[in-house]
């Protein structure tokens, strides 16, 4: 399955904005543990994103 050019491009994206949620979540967690669950979904945000990338890189 050959993917777009774009989806290079699309795919750091998703990259960045994972490592942005799950970073963000876990500063949030720390930061303010009145927000947890905040901090939970946004790390499980994180999470998903990480898969999604993994789906769509790994070969069929």
């Amino acid at each position: 399955m050959n993917a777009a050019p774009v989806s290079g491009t699309v795919l750091s994206v998703l990259m960045l904005a994972g490592l942005a949620l799950a970073g963000g979540g876990g500063l949030l967690f720390v930061r303010q543990p009145g927000n947890s669950k905040r901090a939970w979904l946004m790390i499980i945000a994180g999470l998903v994103m990480f898969a999604n990338v993994a789906i769509w890189t790994i070969p069929l």
